[in-house]
Order: C-alpha cells, then sequence, then structure tokens
C-alpha cells in the first residue's frame, strides 16, 4: 500500500498532521475543535449550502467552508476569530427568520444543532418583527413527519435518499424564501432505509412518528448495544425512559453500519417491552406450575434432564457467551443443539458497500454455527422420543404443541412463556432480554460485537448466561462464572475463531473472528 502524504496545519492555534485531501471541518475534529455545520455530514455527499462552516484561513481572501476546502501545507486556520463568527452569527440569525420558537413542544430539543450554535454563537435577540410564515405538517409515509416550519432546507435528507438508498423521492421545491423539501407525486418513504432522514435532519424538521411526543432527551438514559433484526449485527443505541426502552438509534461503526440502521432494525425495541413477561422461576407440580426458588428451580430442571438424550433448542438471537455455555453442557452429557431461522428479502442500503437488512433476522447465527449449532429444516421433528428438551430464548413461534409431544422431560429457559408450553412445561427458569444484559454477538462477516445493559429486568429474571452456568453446575459441569468477560475469556480460550479476543479489546466497535470463514451452515433434517 502505497504512503499516504500528510499536510501539516494550525487549527485554532494547534499543529496537527492529516493526510491529504482531507477537509478543513474533518481536520479540526482531530485538534479538538469543532467547526459549526448543518449540511455537512461524513455519510454523505458535500454540498456546501448552509455557510454555517465558514473559517478564517490565513492568506486566503475571504472566509471558506470548512467542509468543502481540502487542507493544504501548512495552512493556518481560525474557527473562532472575530471575522468567522460574525458570518456564522448571520446566517443563524438568516435561518431564525421563519424558525419557529417552539422548542417546548419540538422532539429535537435537547439535541438540536440549531438551538446548540444559537446558544453557543447566536445573537441574544431579534431584530426581526414581521410574522413568521406558517406551513401545516405534512406525512412524508412511512415513519416520517415533515414540519416545514423547522426545516433549514440543508438537504441532508435529499442528499441521503438519492445518493445513499438510491431512491431519490426527496427534492427542494420551489426557490428563495418559498424553498421546502418536496415528495414525488405518488412516492413516499416507505423505503425500508427511510428513516434514517430523521436522524440526519439536524433540527426538528423530520420526526418519527413512533417516537413522536413520547420523551424529551434529557430524560432519556443510553446505552451501546447491537440490533438484533438480522446478521448484519448493526450498531446501535437503546434510549430508555423510565425503565421502557422508547427508541433504537443506528451508532456510528465504519465497520458494520457506518451511521445507518434499517426501520425493521430501529422499530424493533418493541419486542423489548413486552409485558407478559416470566418474572419467577417456576416448577411444575400436581398443582400446576408453581413459583419456586432459583436454587430449588434449577435442581428441578437438572433432574428433570438427568438421565435421558439431550435435545437443546437455541435461539439465534442468543448471546455467543450463553450459546457456548450450551455446548459447554452438551459436550459433558451428550445431545443436540439446534437453533431455527427466520428468513425474509434482504434489502441492501446501496450506496454504502455490504450493508443491508439481511434476509437471515438473527443478531447470532454465525456465532451459534460456530458453536456447532445445527439449523433446524423446515418440517425436521423438534425432539425425538424420549428425550429431554431444553429451549434456551426460542419463542416457538410456527410450531404446533404435536411437535413436543415426544419430548420426555421440557424446560425452558427465556423471557417469556409460549402458549404451547403452559401444560408442557417441567420447569421454567426466566431470563432477561439482550437489553437487560450484556454480552457479544458475531455477525454474518465475523465480527464480534459487545452489547450492554440498558435497563433492568422486571422480577427475578437473571441473565442467560448466568442462569446457564448455573444448570451447567447442577448437571455436573463447570459453570463457576461471574462475570460475561469470564465466560468470553474461557470461550476464548477453548474455541479457535473467537482465539485472542476479549471484552477490552473488542471495545464498542467490535473486531472480526480469528477465522470466520472456518463457520459452516450444518443442517438438521431428522
Amino acid at each position: 500500500m502505497a504512503d499516504v502524504k500528510m499536510v501539516n496545519v494550525t487549527i485554532e492555534g494547534r499543529a496537527i498532521s492529516v493526510p491529504d485531501g482531507t477537509s478543513i471541518l474533518e481536520a479540526a475534529k482531530t485538534a479538538g475543535v469543532l467547526i459549526p455545520h448543518y449540511c455537512y455530514h461524513p455519510g454523505l455527499p458535500v454540498a456546501g449550502v448552509c455557510r454555517m462552516c465558514l473559517v478564517e484561513v490565513e492568506k486566503f481572501p475571504k472566509l471558506a467552508p470548512a467542509c468543502a476546502t481540502a487542507v493544504g501545507e501548512g495552512q493556518v486556520v481560525h474557527v473562532h476569530s472575530p471575522k468567522a463568527q460574525e458570518a456564522r452569527k448571520g446566517v443563524l440569525e438568516f435561518l431564525l427568520i421563519n424558525h419557529p420558537l417552539d422548542c417546548p413542544i419540538c422532539d429535537q430539543a435537547g439535541e438540536c444543532e440549531l438551538q446548540d450554535y444559537t446558544f453557543a454563537e447566536g445573537r441574544a435577540d431579534s431584530r426581526y418583527r414581521e410574522p413568521k410564515r406558517f406551513n401545516p405538517v405534512e406525512d412524508f409515509g412511512g415513519d416520517v413527519l415533515y414540519v416545514q416550519n423547522r426545516c433549514i432546507l440543508c438537504t441532508r435528507c435529499v442528499r441521503f435518499m438519492s445518493d445513499v438508498a438510491h431512491d431519490p423521492v426527496l427534492n427542494v421545491s420551489e426557490r428563495g424564501d418559498r424553498a421546502f423539501i418536496g415528495k414525488a407525486e405518488g412516492h413516499d418513504l416507505t423505503n425500508p432505509w427511510a428513516g434514517n432522514v430523521v436522524d440526519l435532519c439536524p433540527v426538528g424538521a423530520l420526526l418519527s412518528k413512533d417516537f413522536l411526543n413520547r420523551a424529551r432527551a434529557w430524560e432519556l438514559d443510553r446505552a451501546p448495544t447491537v440490533c438484533t433484526g438480522c446478521s448484519q449485527g448493526c450498531s446501535a443505541v437503546a434510549e430508555t425512559r423510565d425503565n421502557v426502552v422508547v427508541r433504537l438509534k443506528p451508532r456510528p461503526n465504519e465497520a458494520v453500519n457506518q451511521y445507518y440502521l434499517c426501520d425493521v432494525g430501529r422499530l424493533g425495541y418493541r419486542e423489548f417491552n413486552r409485558r407478559d413477561r416470566a418474572e419467577q422461576p417456576l416448577v411444575r407440580s400436581a398443582r400446576g406450575l408453581d413459583v419456586a426458588e432459583w436454587g430449588t428451580a434449577v435442581t428441578a430442571a437438572a433432574a428433570a434432564l438427568a438421565g435421558k438424550p439431550l435435545r437443546v433448542l437455541a435461539s439465534p438471537n442468543l448471546s455467543n457467551e450463553a450459546l457456548f455455555l450450551v455446548e459447554r453442557m452438551l459436550a459433558r452429557v451428550g445431545g443436540q443443539g439446534v437453533i431455527r431461522l427466520t428468513r425474509g428479502e434482504e434489502f441492501p442500503l446501496p450506496g454504502v458497500a455490504d450493508l443491508a437488512l439481511r434476509a437471515e433476522r438473527a443478531a447470532n447465527a454465525t456465532g451459534a454455527r460456530a458453536l456447532g449449532f445445527a439449523e433446524l429444516a423446515a418440517g425436521a421433528p423438534v425432539v425425538a422420543a424420549g428425550e429431554a428438551l431444553l429451549i434456551v430464548g426460542d419463542n416457538l413461534d410456527n410450531l404446533s404443541a404435536e411437535a413436543l409431544d415426544a419430548a420426555g422431560a421440557i424446560v425452558y429457559v427465556g423471557t417469556t412463556i409460549p402458549a404451547i408450553l403452559a401444560d408442557r412445561v417441567d420447569v421454567v427458569l426466566p431470563t432477561t432480554n439482550t437489553l437487560e444484559e450484556e454480552g457479544t454477538f458475531t455477525n454474518l462477516r465475523g465480527r464480534v460485537q459487545r452489547f450492554l445493559q440498558a435497563r433492568t429486568a422486571p422480577g427475578i429474571a437473571r441473565p442467560t448466561w448466568y442462569v446457564l452456568a448455573d444448570l451447567a453446575t447442577a448437571l455436573g459441569v463447570d459453570g463457576s462464572f461471574y462475570l460475561p468477560a469470564e465466560v468470553f475469556a474461557a470461550l476464548a480460550a477453548t474455541h479457535a475463531p473467537f482465539a485472542g479476543l476479549t471484552y477490552e479489546q473488542l471495545g464498542l466497535s467490535g473486531m472480526p473472528m480469528a477465522n470466520e470463514t472456518s463457520v459452516g451452515a450444518a443442517e438438521v433434517t431428522a
């Protein structure tokens, strides 16, 4: 690979060296200086229309737009000089001429760039005394509303739909003070990636119908997670209010999803708010399912599974840690682990290489295969006669009750009790869901990523890996783990694809497995 030419520049008195061709705006980030901007976004083509990023460059005849000006050797850039600040103050005053002062009712309040920059560099008062223009809210289709009064015409949404989604539904209609974001006749924002325009909008002009008026930005708690909508494994941020998940947003990760998240993934948070959760361990008695202490329930589960051939039906949305403990259990007592996969249509995001809503609608099918789990073929029996069935995380959708009749015993480890198990399950061990525990997933390209806990679990449900570690111990397998990091360390020590990986090395962007090409796609047919 050829050496990259480096350019030396000074920004706000800080000398830095950046690759040739870097814009002044991106170079300033390297120096720890944020240049105010609206139309610029690192994932979109440069437009240079908002004029908010004007900076003073020594020996330049006039102010330069930082987003569209490349660094040059020896450049000296002043971001906060009186000349540059006065220009940005004028841009802000112009933008606020018709922008309504409705921050108290705007969903963007608290995370609005117009608020932030006006507070930092805007005028203390307005010189505009005429009435502001007013236009009604427009439904753009899908999950998107357009509030024209707040729009500053940065065109981020237009460029995303045209240059990234390759679905040019949006445009700038009219000109001058009558300009607005228009929608092509007969078209809506029903593209599976259209919800990203809400994230890209720097003000409150594009809003999510699903999130509308549900929470204020400062009321939300946030935690990094991984989307479970498909095998792409997009990096995301889970936002909660009063322990309820209210929104899922993309988290930048150049190696996986850049800055984007599909609508299937972002709206999938609703599954984590189900109210029919299993909150306490249950053990079957002559009276039915009775509430039990954890120790009693784990012992009863081990007794139900002991002495029989074991079949484990695991969810492909289980963490690597949970799947590893199941595999460890199977290696000790014998048996087979299988997964069921849901598939759908694949929707790529054309403007981003190797990013799509994948056909495999599961977050960790790759990790499951790496740990020896095979896919259960359509129509194949779930359990053979006399086998003990351990169900971990699978909600048994599209299965008939008769499919479980052959089982000699059934133990369910999961978040909600499927209806077909009500009269059949021997023991229920309640667990947390993905947003209530910590662990790792492996995406379709073999990249291992961490997800962190975003909310507390209901009742006395425990993390899945913790429950499986206790169950393994009760079955005579070493399950003495007290942190998910310890489970992952044991996984990395015994499985070559994960060798050398640790939670610290993974960070929040993840790392590829050592040999992801070794993962097969076996299938169980009987």
